[in-house]
């Protein structure tokens, strides 16, 4: 690792199973996903929880939506609602990431999952009984947002206590891959299933989803502070000195601005709507619709379904820099694309991308960063990710307009090369890192 970049503070020590060291593998197994994390039982019960809650989170993610729009009939409530939930992810992210560098991991996560199951529950109750208020909609959706804020950053940062540093980038290969699955499975899922059983027992279903989490929380080793740290509250100072120790090692701060760079400028998910109707109308405006929001996805899910090669991979830097880049090509080929099915490609090839880059990122975060740091990176992480897209969904948006659909994407694609390649020149600190 390099040491002029990364913290000197041993690793949170993982006993190396001899039974979790797989052989070097050929053939086209070396291309296949690196499963040695999964049997560390540990980190089997956390991963296999997310199976689980990544189908149920996305049912709650389609139902809100739907139940505000059938209830006031407008996109402007859909989007303010969006809006309302963002405000406390922030908030509660960066304040989570404090807390879960100042307590056992293991039972915030557990307050948190039962928080998030409570507000299923409390969706499922208004639903049920046709209460029909958008204003309690958004409240409960604003708190079962801050709860995730609170628990993104713990579930994150534990990765790196239950699988050794060299499994790490395999870690976060099945998590990330779990993740985007059901950010296909999911809808699909809801759309199946809202005229059989109706909206309502969706967030059931997701209340449901939260009790196996919580189970699975429950088996867990316990998380406390490392020996060696310091006991601390959990409030602004701590909250400061996490973006102080980002300021100060600089290949953390490069990580973060590679995902602003890419998703900012390079994700223009807002334009779908207006591409599909413009440019791949004639292919049917629904159809194109639907490609066009699950290629990305789709795309993510087979760069980890094929991450074997990630675990031997020592230049995360270099591996980072590479997806931004490709990651803006793609996004500019999918903009200069006349025919549908050649649009659908570059854009899965995105997703392809932004699963390396996502890989390569989180596994940055977990081993140059100190244990008693890492709840707080992860909680800047979980902010730049909700709120990357969301700000270019408003760029996208702005420039859709000014300057037409297709101008707007090839721009912004081009936009993420020439930055990526400029900061990679200008600050060598990400280039030179390597594990």
């Amino acid at each position: 690792m390099d040491t002029s970049e990364s913290s000197t503070e041993p690793q949170d020590p993982v006993e190396k199973d001899p039974a979790a060291v797989s052989p070097r593998r050929r053939g086209w197994r070396r291309w296949a996903m690196d499963t040695r994390p999964l049997r560390r039982p540990a980190y089997r019960r956390l991963w296999s929880s997310t199976i689980v809650t990544a189908v149920g989170s996305q049912l709650t993610a389609v139902a809100v939506p739907k139940q505000i729009y059938d209830i006031t009939g407008s996109s402007a409530w859909v989007g303010a609602a969006s809006l309302a939930g963002l405000l406390p992810l922030v908030v509660f992210a960066l304040w989570g990431g404090a807390v879960a560098d100042s307590m056992d991991r293991r039972k915030l996560l557990l307050i948190t999952n039962s928080g998030i199951a409570v507000t299923s529950v409390l969706f499922w109750l208004q639903a049920v009984t046709g209460l029909e208020s958008v204003a309690v909609l958004m409240v409960l959706l604003a708190v079962q947002q801050a709860f995730w804020g609170l628990n993104a950053p713990a579930r994150n940062a534990s990765i790196a206590r239950l699988v050794p540093a060299d499994e790490l980038t395999a870690a976060n290969a099945l998590g990330s891959t779990v993740m985007q699955t059901g950010q296909v499975v999911g809808p699909l899922l809801a759309g199946v299933l809202i005229p059989v059983i109706g909206l309502a027992e969706l967030y059931l279903i997701d209340a449901l989803a939260l009790c196996v989490t919580v189970w699975a929380v429950l088996r867990l080793p316990a998380l406390p502070p490392l020996a060696a740290t310091v006991k601390r509250r959990a409030g602004v100072r701590e909250i400061v000195d996490g973006f102080r120790y980002i300021a100060l090692h600089k290949v953390l701060l490069l990580s973060f601005l590679a995902d602003i760079i890419a998703m900012v400028f390079g994700m223009p998910r807002a334009l779908f709507p207006q591409l599909a109707s413009e440019t791949f109308g004639s292919y049917g405006e629904g159809l194109a619709l639907e490609l066009l929001f699950a290629a990305i996805p789709i795309g993510a899910v087979a760069g980890g379904l094929f991450s074997g090669t990630f675990s031997r991979a020592r230049r995360h830097g270099w591996m980072v820099i590479g997806a931004v880049v490709a990651w803006g090509v793609a996004i500019t080929g999918f903009g200069l694309s006349g025919s549908l099915w050649l649009a659908v490609v570059f854009l899965a090839l995105a997703g392809v991308a932004d699963m390396v880059s996502m890989v390569f990122r989180g596994a940055i975060l977990l081993s140059a960063a100190s244990d008693e740091m890492r709840g707080r990176m992860q909680g800047v992480f979980t902010v730049v990710v909700a709120g990357g897209p969301r700000l270019a969904d408003v760029l996208h948006g702005t420039a859709g307009s000014a300057f037409g659909a297709r101008t707007a994407t090839v721009g912004g694609g081009l936009l993420v090369v020439v930055l990526m390649l400029g900061l990679a020149v200008a600050v060598p600190a990400l280039r030179r890192y390597r594990v």
